[in-house]
């Protein structure tokens, strides 16, 4: 069983014991913490509340709101949504932070409480040390009978999420509907059901729906991928559907089917949008992490645009935008980031901008894959065993390949003329994990498995 604290939040598997596991009083207790943090910053704040459609939602979701009410802060429940529709509604309600509970695509047994700030984005590192002192010393205090916090629900939150791509200037929304796609949606029984659903009814999409009851349990592994989809692949070829759609339970990750029943590859998600926007010159720069392929690197070039890489996670690729005043980035599982609507992943402008990219090229979807750069990748990692220091081996391994393109601003990433590998130490086990791309899966296989033996051998 598990029980992890960081910036983001705190994620863990429901039951068990205390402090080992997400349990009832670890969740008031970290509740109280994002409060009492609030509460440093913020005088009468309220705070927007909503979950995906997890079993344990309910439970977990009472004693969040009845922590903050006792806290003397007002709960504002959207009840079932979406990460990046609850990060929108809070600077729509100019609240002062929020909760997400999702754990995203972590199995059924998991919960997690996504905390973010006023702006409605995951919180700083430097943030995150308050809060997390606050966590471990248990510094929070509690209000009076007289001093107790609201609690009120709203039901908008969606249908505003849903106006606002409508409206995006990126989104052709009349070529869309003109279009009539079919489009098979597996919403692994979450809430992809209340948001990507309608907004492709609102574009005139014939929509087939798959998993689409929130009934509490997920019919498969939520992970969007291939092997969990093999409903959606199937259902594609008997609808004769032009694309299939598959998002994770909280709709902030979204993945794409061709019309041939091939996975388009979610890496390749942000690739072919970028590649739309730059086409009608709407965007000059891209950003993803340091993982994610080189083929966003090639489309950005290709247009003469630039290419920025960040560390890995959402927050290290939301502070590289800001800092190079990018209008698009994103990761790659997925993950589509478009800062004039909010700075977070978002399943549903995501979909609305791949479908305006058909109509745009007037293409299949396997004909826009093939028209991309195609890379494939590979992941290993290696144990280190009898006290060998992570950083050390890094350091090593960068002194070693001093003579190509390295980047060290998390972990150890060489650059090679038609291939790379990616290194970054654990931060909760002894080991080092390796990503690798190249322009064949055997060549990425044999890239990482040559790391492997380097670092076993140093």
């Amino acid at each position: 069983m598990t029980f992890i604290k960081s910036i983001s939040g705190f994620r863990g598997t429901i039951g068990g014991e205390v402090g080992q596991n997400l349990t009832p009083l670890d969740i008031v207790e970290n509740t109280a913490a994002y409060g009492q943090w609030i509460l440093a910053s913020h005088t009468e704040p309220s705070i927007v509340i909503g979950m995906d459609g997890r079993n344990t939602g309910p439970m977990v979701a009472s004693l969040v709101a009845n922590t903050l009410i006792a806290m003397g802060i007002d709960v504002i429940s959207i009840g079932l949504t979406t990460t990046p529709t609850l990060e929108m509604y809070v600077t729509k309600v100019g609240a002062a932070g929020g909760i997400i509970l999702s754990a995203s695509h972590n199995p059924m047994n998991w919960n997690a409480l996504k905390i973010l700030n006023s702006a409605g984005e995951f919180i700083s590192k430097k943030e995150g040390e308050l809060l997390m002192k606050f966590s471990e010393e248990k510094a929070f205090t509690f209000a009076g009978h007289e001093d107790l916090g609201s609690f009120t629900e709203a039901d908008d939150a969606i249908d505003y999420h849903i106006n606002e791509v409508l409206d995006h200037p990126w989104v052709r929304t009349e070529a869309i509907r003109k279009a009539n796609f079919t489009v098979v949606v597996d919403c692994v029984n979450s809430t992809g059901a209340l948001s990507i659903l309608p907004l492709l009814e609102a574009l005139n999409c014939k929509v087939v729906g798959l998993n689409t009851e929130i009934s509490g349990r997920f019919s498969h592994d939520p992970e969007p991928l291939e092997k969990n989809l093999q409903e959606l692949i199937g259902s594609i070829k008997a609808e004769n559907a032009d694309l299939g759609i598959a998002v994770d339970p909280d709709v902030d990750r979204i993945a794409f089917v061709s019309e041939e029943g091939h996975m388009f590859g979610e890496e390749y998600t942000n690739v072919a949008i970028a590649d739309y926007l730059m086409d009608n010159s709407l965007i000059d720069k891209t950003v993803s992490n340091l993982s994610s392929s080189r083929a966003l690197r090639d489309v950005s070039l290709k247009y003469k645009g630039e290419y920025f890489a960040s560390a890995v996670g959402e927050v290290n690729v939301v502070e590289k935008m800001k800092a190079v005043e990018a209008a698009f980035g994103g990761e790659g599982n997925g993950g589509v980031i478009v800062p004039d609507l909010h700075y977070g992943r978002d399943a549903l402008i995501g979909a609305a901008l791949f479908l305006s990219g058909l109509t745009h090229f007037n293409y299949k979807v396997s004909e826009w894959k093939a028209k991309l750069p195609i890379y494939f990748m590979a992941k290993e990692k290696v144990s280190l065993n009898g006290g060998i220091n992570a950083d050390d081996v890094l350091d090593g391994l960068k002194e070693r390949f001093a003579n190509e393109e390295t980047n060290t601003i998390d972990g150890l990433k060489i650059d090679f003329a038609d291939e790379w590998v990616h290194m970054r130490k654990s931060n909760t086990e002894p080991i080092i994990r390796i990503y690798t791309e190249a322009k064949t899966q055997l060549a990425a296989d044999q890239l990482a498995e040559k790391f492997v033996s380097i670092i076993q051998e140093s």
